[in-house]
């Protein structure tokens, strides 16, 4: 059997299949120092169907739209370096600017929010 697919978090909740359930579900769910898992099993699958059934849009209104905003900096900034290394220099310079404009005004409205 091959194994299905990562589940695919959406804005709002969404199911998973029984495939994904069987393969990514812990058999034992257990807590050590604090994180939830089974020994040192791969978590991803786990964790993304957590976020399938919860929906991305609950998720962030239940944690800090700053960390958010950090998490997508983080993101963000690690696949522009990769493009960057294979794009011409004045269109690699030109998109890190937008998008450091772009992540300095999501921060100022997460700031004004009271985040």
């Amino acid at each position: 059997m091959t194994q299905p697919p990562l589940p695919q978090p959406k804005l709002e909740p969404s199911g998973i299949t029984f495939d994904q359930y069987v393969e990514f579900t812990p058999q034992k769910l257990e807590l050590s120092n604090g994180y939830m898992g089974y020994g040192g099993q791969d978590q991803l699958g786990f964790h993304l169907a957590v976020l399938t059934n919860m929906g991305l849009l609950k998720a962030a209104q239940h944690t800090n739209l700053a960390l958010w905003v950090e998490a997508l900096d983080n993101v963000m900034r690690e696949k522009l370096a990769k493009i960057n290394a294979n794009a011409e220099l004045e269109v690699a310079e030109a998109m890190l600017n937008r998008f450091n404009q772009a992540m300095l005004d999501l921060e100022a409205v997460v700031d004004y929010l009271g985040e």
